[in-house]
């Protein structure tokens, strides 16, 4: 990247923070402080009103725009990748909002880039065999503002078949797993950090009284202690590559999450609260899988392939 484009990229990351330090430039940028604090001071001289300094961090003064931003053929086509995924993802509100701004981002594109934008429109599909989870969709943007302006919420939430409560909650985060999305937050009725899955709220009212943020943990921090916690467990399976690209999407049933390909297999990492119900899924792999943790599936696949074997023992007459 030369330093004209650097800039300009550096521009539009201030811009998209409240507050940008020099050393999260730097890391994005692959380039050293002292570069950074000459292309902010370059900046500054070109008349782009840069507030802050060197070691508290970076902001632009409010009011300042850039002039529309130029995609490439490439971000655009990631985005109009995202709507694609999106769709089978997020409820109808956000996917109204994602396709408006998609709509801006075709606006300013040129015009054998807004063909190629068609042409990829029309030859790209996601085919998903998950069960869409249409049921979350009334709440996920209110969630999203609530979370954003760190309001307090108040829910209907059904907990059983017949049980139905009312609760305050401050909200810490959104993610999704096990095919549905799950609300995350500090309920005042049990006085404890509640996972709450969005389907099952048939209320929500966004509160007036706002909280800090500082006084739960992060997201990151909260899943982190459920995977430590005897609630979930990660799972790290090996994978022949014989067997690898059959998996398909039957592997988000099982709680995936991500996962990394070597010469001779594919490590993948799951989380699952349920080990003799994995382990009875990895059965169909036979010698084709391998399990790096937990020690505790390790048993488990041992008793379950000492149930076969007993299971198929000729019946003495």
């Amino acid at each position: 990247m030369n330093r004209i484009d650097r800039l300009h990229a550096i521009l539009t990351h201030l811009q998209s923070k409240k507050r940008v330090t020099a050393q999260e430039v730097a890391d994005r940028f692959n380039i050293s402080l002292r570069t950074v604090y000459r292309d902010v001071k370059a900046l500054e001289e070109s008349g782009v009103p840069v507030i802050g300094e060197a070691g508290s961090g970076y902001t632009i003064m409010e009011g300042y725009r850039l002039p529309p931003v130029m995609f490439t053929q490439e971000e655009a086509s990631a985005l109009l990748m995202g709507a694609k995924l999106t769709e089978h993802l997020a409820d109808e509100s956000i996917k109204k909002h994602f396709n408006a701004a998609l709509y801006k981002i075709k606006a300013v594109l040129r015009s054998s880039d807004k063909e190629h934008m068609d042409q990829l429109n029309d030859n790209i599909a996601v085919l998903s065999r998950l069960p869409a989870d249409d049921s979350a969709g009334r709440y996920l943007m209110d969630l999203q503002k609530a979370l954003g302006d760190k309001r307090e919420i108040r829910i209907r939430y059904q907990s059983g078949k017949d049980a139905l409560t009312e609760r305050n909650i401050e909200p810490i985060g959104l993610c999704h797993y096990g095919q549905a999305w799950h609300l995350i937050g500090w309920c005042k009725l049990r006085n404890n950090y509640r996972d709450f899955r969005v389907s099952r709220i048939q209320q929500l009212q966004i509160l007036d009284n706002t909280f800090e943020p500082d006084t739960h943990p992060s997201l990151r921090e909260y899943l982190e202690t459920m995977i430590n916690s005897s609630e979930l467990q990660e799972v790290v399976i090996r994978f022949d590559k014989t067997v690898a690209r059959y998996l398909g999407n039957q592997k988000y049933y099982y709680g995936f999450v991500r996962e990394e390909v070597t010469e001779d297999f594919v490590r993948m990492f799951f989380v699952t609260a349920h080990l003799e119900y994995f382990g009875r899924w990895l059965l169909m792999y036979t010698h084709y899988v391998s399990i790096e943790t937990p020690e505790a599936l390790v048993t488990i696949m041992k008793d379950l392939t000492e149930e076969i074997r007993q299971h198929y023992l000729p019946v003495n007459a």
